[in-house]
């Protein structure tokens, strides 16, 4: 999966990063990026202006550092479409900057925000004025004035859905700008430590996560027994943010996702009163990244060697226990285990390989 980031600074103070501002001055500085799992991918960011001319970074505009694209004083001709592409044509989302010479502009989320997640819409002014108080106005209709020059709208809806400027009772109105409400996302399950086979005694935590961080819901979960609970109801320990494992037992086997997400990105887990485990991500690993499959044992002998397997066939013999897979690929996708001579063989588990998706 590759994502679109952008970051600003002020020209008059600290730089700060963030992911949603849509509507920039004249003269300030903004770095985008393409990314994977944290990661550059070196794709390049491309544009397609308000003039209508289609270019990528470095090509007229912009500094690309091998990372990131820096526009360092942004102008009235950087507004427009912008996207990552890769060099085979390959695309991800849009994301629509607007660049004003007016005096008034309205931070507002650049990227769809989910329902029941809180908003604050913030009008800016390019010289602050002692009077801070604005106008906030959806689809040409007044909302409310704010004295802060910020408007609040907890837990939005897909009714909050629109086109939103503010204006100050001086300076003027704001450019408009469009607000995508999207469903609410169950999130993706996480998994701490990344594994998918545990030891009877050992901790987990699991939490629902999107981007930027946790969604609050619970984990549910299907065990071996097949009764589906969610956690904190017969196991596990929710705080809030997190389910806690703090002592896994054979019986915690099962399929877990996160609540109200129809069962979407599952994990399955596995835990053992076993000598020996195969230490694999639980997640997907995504193509061209070196993973390693660790044969780990509970009572560390002297004697690491171990065997490892794909689909109940024999791939090689490892005497530090360990397999690196380099730059994964689709056909490396498959059910693996591992066996070490004395202790026997681990379960098996499922690793998943995604490809470079644009979204």
């Amino acid at each position: 999966m590759i994502n679109f980031h952008w970051k600003f600074d002020f020209i008059e103070s600290p730089p700060f990063q963030t992911p949603f501002l849509s509507q920039l001055f004249e003269y300030e500085s903004v770095s985008l990026s393409c990314e994977v799992h944290g990661g550059s991918t070196g794709w390049r960011v491309v544009r397609n202006s308000a003039s209508g001319n289609l270019s990528r970074c470095g090509d007229g505009w912009g500094r690309f550092n091998g990372t990131n694209c820096i526009i360092s004083s942004t102008k009235t001709a950087d507004s427009g479409v912008y996207w990552c592409q890769s060099e085979s044509g390959e695309q991800s989302n849009t994301v629509n900057i607007t660049v004003t010479d007016v005096p008034v502009i309205l931070e507002s989320p650049i990227c769809p925000v989910t329902e029941g997640h809180s908003v604050n819409l913030n009008c800016r002014y390019h010289k602050t004025p002692s009077d801070l108080t604005a106008d906030f106005y959806k689809d040409g209709s007044f909302i409310r004035t704010e004295i802060t020059g910020e408007m609040n709208i907890p837990a939005v809806s897909q009714s909050d859905q629109g086109l939103y400027s503010c204006r100050h009772p001086e300076l003027g109105r704001s450019p408009g700008r469009w607000m995508t409400v999207t469903g609410q996302s169950p999130g993706s399950l996480i998994v701490r430590p990344n594994r998918s086979q545990f030891f009877e005694y050992e901790s987990v935590s699991l939490s629902c996560e999107v981007q930027g961080g946790s969604t609050g819901r619970r984990v549910e979960r299907n065990p071996t027994s097949g009764k589906l609970t969610e956690c904190g109801d017969g196991w596990g320990r929710f705080d809030g943010t997190n389910c806690i494992i703090s002592s896994t037992k054979s019986t915690d086997s099962g399929v877990y996702w996160c609540g109200s997400g129809k069962h979407k990105n599952t994990v399955n887990i596995t835990v053992t009163d076993g000598h020996v485990i195969l230490e694999s991500p639980a997640l997907p690993v995504t193509e061209g990244f070196n993973v390693t499959l660790k044969c780990r044992n509970k009572t560390n002998p002297s004697d690491l060697t171990a065997d490892f397997y794909k689909n109940g066939t024999f791939i090689r013999t490892e005497t530090t226990g360990e397999m690196t897979i380099p730059a994964v690929s689709q056909s490396d996708e498959g059910l693996y285990s591992c066996r070490h001579s004395e202790l026997g063989r681990s379960p098996e588990s499922w690793m998943t390989v995604t490809g470079e998706n644009m979204n």
